[in-house]
């Protein structure tokens, strides 16, 4: 490469940093948890998405181990050459089952998964309708994809129905919505029986991303369909969350758009297999979803302490009951003193910001999880009061 290059590449990484976006990465020296050590300094973890508490669960770690000795470590092919186990399709299926689907089709991340639906779906004849604030592994997906696109304004059903209209009268063969069940960024949910309307009215299929909701949304714990009680088309998720927290994705659906995903899923077919100790362990966090919701409910009392404690601070909060809590800066900057202050006062959060979040929206996004206690949690609240205070966000 040319020294110019270099030169431009550095130059761009100083911008970065001289306007505060500088993004650093702290090193965790103990397993995920409730409670992590950063160093040699323990701290209240309140940005992971661990919503269940199961990243360090002993079940989980368990059936793990247990599944190395006659599994083995990783499957060192893909799927249709020699990467496929048995556990592999027990788990699909059990995944389907949760999730009141067909089939199920397991891939490395969802980032793949939804990086890999809509190409081998959809063609040039046919249209996606996608809300605005989707994730950017949707984005990346629809990029790849032939169809014409099509864009509604966050959760604006009106808009929706706007371009679902324009679609059809575009002479769509097929139309696709995607949305996100929880918008990441807000903790907002998608008005999902609004959609499914709008998806019937105009002969659509609904796509869900559940990743922030599968495993403690709904009376099962198997995400906004259930939460909403709609029936959605093709759903996406994760074991990287509230499953466990590992790695691994997945598509849910109809018995033929997964049959043909597992032939023409680029991500699916070009990338190894999970390995067997994923998912063993996945395995194991749906069977312990599905024998109590004691884990879900104490998420939401924490969820309601939390957001309680924080409102009566004075500070602003977005609007929700999801465990994800958003508190408003809006300077980017600012984000960053208040993470690193909340740090020396013993509290792991994140400062959100463009582009992660648009300009002027920056935030520190705190979630909660199973994992935390009152105590966790009254310790945090002192933090923020006191940090908030020093930096004139709060009186």
């Amino acid at each position: 490469m040319t020294n110019t290059f270099y030169t431009h590449i550095e130059d761009t990484l100083i911008q970065i940093e001289k306007d505060g976006l500088y993004k650093t990465e702290r090193q965790i020296t103990s397993s995920q948890s409730g409670q992590i050590t950063v160093g040699d300094k323990q701290v209240i973890n309140l940005c992971a998405n661990n919503y269940l508490g199961l990243a360090d669960h002993p079940d989980l770690i368990k059936a793990a181990k247990d599944a190395m000795n006659p599994k083995g470590f990783g499957m060192a092919s893909v799927r249709f050459i020699c990467g496929t186990q048995d556990i592999h399709r027990e788990l699909e299926q059990k995944l389907a089952k949760f999730l009141n689907q067909d089939d199920s089709i397991l891939f490395a991340a969802c980032f793949d998964a939804n990086g890999g639906l809509f190409e081998p779906l959809l063609g040039p004849e046919d249209a996606i309708v996608s809300d605005s604030l989707n994730h950017a592994s949707i984005i990346d997906g629809i990029r790849l994809c032939k169809a014409k696109r099509y864009r509604y304004a966050n959760n604006d059903m009106a808009d929706l129905e706007d371009k679902l209209r324009q679609a059809r009268q575009d002479g769509a063969r097929h139309i696709m919505i995607a949305t996100d069940g929880v918008f990441s960024m807000d903790g907002y949910l998608a008005n999902l029986p609004a959609i499914r309307k709008l998806a019937d009215q105009y002969e659509a299929v609904l796509m869900v991303d559940d990743c922030h909701s599968t495993g403690f949304m709904g009376p099962r714990g198997a995400g906004t369909a259930d939460h909403f009680g709609v029936n959605v088309d093709i759903v996406t998720g994760t074991l990287g969350k509230a499953l466990g927290g590992g790695i691994g994705g997945y598509i849910a659906g109809p018995q033929p758009v997964i049959d043909l995903l597992r032939q023409r899923a680029r991500p699916y077919l070009f990338s190894n297999s999970l390995p067997p100790s994923i998912v063993a362990a996945g395995l194991e966090a749906i069977k312990l979803i599905e024998n109590g919701s004691a884990l879900r409910q104490r998420l939401f009392d924490n969820t309601s302490y939390w957001r309680q404690g924080l409102t009566e601070l004075g500070f602003e909060l977005l609007d929700g009951d999801h465990p994800i809590v958003p508190v408003m800066l809006g300077d980017a900057k600012l984000s960053q003193q208040m993470a690193n202050k909340l740090f020396e006062e013993g509290v792991y959060v994140t400062g959100f910001f463009f582009p992660v979040v648009p300009h002027g929206k920056a935030r520190i996004r705190t979630q909660m999880n199973a994992a935390l206690t009152k105590d966790d949690l009254d310790t945090a609240l002192t933090a923020f009061g006191k940090v908030g205070k020093e930096l004139g966000i709060i009186s």
